[in-house]
């Protein structure tokens, strides 16, 4: 079972997994056959050693709150979550630089949030969709009016009003959101004016099959804020960790 441990002394974190006590692997070549040589090693361990003799205090990770501004199949990343201590928020940065590297953490005096740095429609996927739909198909001009009419939509909308889908994305910094009542009113609105006779009926049969969970759904973008708290608390725990160690001098 995993386990999240702060030092308050150094503000160092610490998350033990079933993995610490793997033993690492040495490959030697002996006659006509490798022998693999382990190397007992317990990081955990490691840790408490280096930190004998200072406060540890164990962390309840937040649920369902990583997130990281790489894709989720990347390796290679930093990526963020909340942590807490029942008194305190944190925020806890993971990271490494190389695939062969172990991941480290860093602990945020503060909080993230995520702003909304753009929302559009998926312009690719409707034409698609609307080339292997529409019987007798779209006129290039009509395509090109109804594609920047969704993207006007889109520029319109506002997404603290649009409701979230659970829509599967390969990013994390991506969202997927259904229009609200006014922006499809809008989009009906100037299709009926774009659009005629069975040409309208089409479209408005397309954009009420694709409204809800299709090609349809605006898609917003964010970027991680993080907002770091005053470093009063801190100074304070490296005080007492410096005073104690002068005290153990004398």
């Amino acid at each position: 079972m995993n386990r999240l441990v702060h030092c308050i002394d150094c503000d160092k974190v610490y998350l033990r997994t079933p993995f610490d006590r793997l033993p690492e692997y040495e490959w030697g070549i002996s006659s006509a056959s490798a022998e693999r040589q382990g190397i007992e090693r317990d990081d955990f361990q490691e840790f408490l050693e280096s930190h004998r003799g200072h406060r540890l205090e164990d962390l309840q990770i937040i649920k369902d709150s990583f997130v990281s501004d790489k894709p989720y199949a990347e390796p290679v990343k930093v990526s963020y979550f909340k942590a807490t201590n029942g008194r305190e928020q944190f925020v806890i940065k993971r990271f490494r630089e190389r695939i062969d590297e172990p991941l480290a953490y860093e602990l945020i005096r503060g909080d993230y949030s995520l702003k909304c740095t753009g929302l559009q429609m998926q312009l690719d996927a409707i034409q698609k969709q609307l080339e292997r739909e529409m019987k007798p198909p779209l006129s290039s001009e009509q395509m090109t009016a109804f594609l920047e009419l969704c993207q006007h939509v889109a520029r319109r909308a506002d997404v603290n009003k649009l409701e979230s889908v659970a829509y599967e994305s390969s990013h994390p910094l991506e969202v997927y959101y259904k229009m609200d009542d006014l922006s499809l009113m809008v989009l009906l609105r100037n299709c009926h004016r774009l659009f005629k006779g069975r040409t309208y009926e089409e479209i408005e049969g397309f954009i009420d099959r694709h409204k809800e969970d299709g090609v349809l759904l605006l898609k917003a973008t964010y970027r991680i804020e993080i907002k770091e708290r005053r470093q009063a608390k801190r100074l304070e725990a490296a005080a007492v960790s410096k005073a104690k160690k002068a005290s153990q001098k004398n």
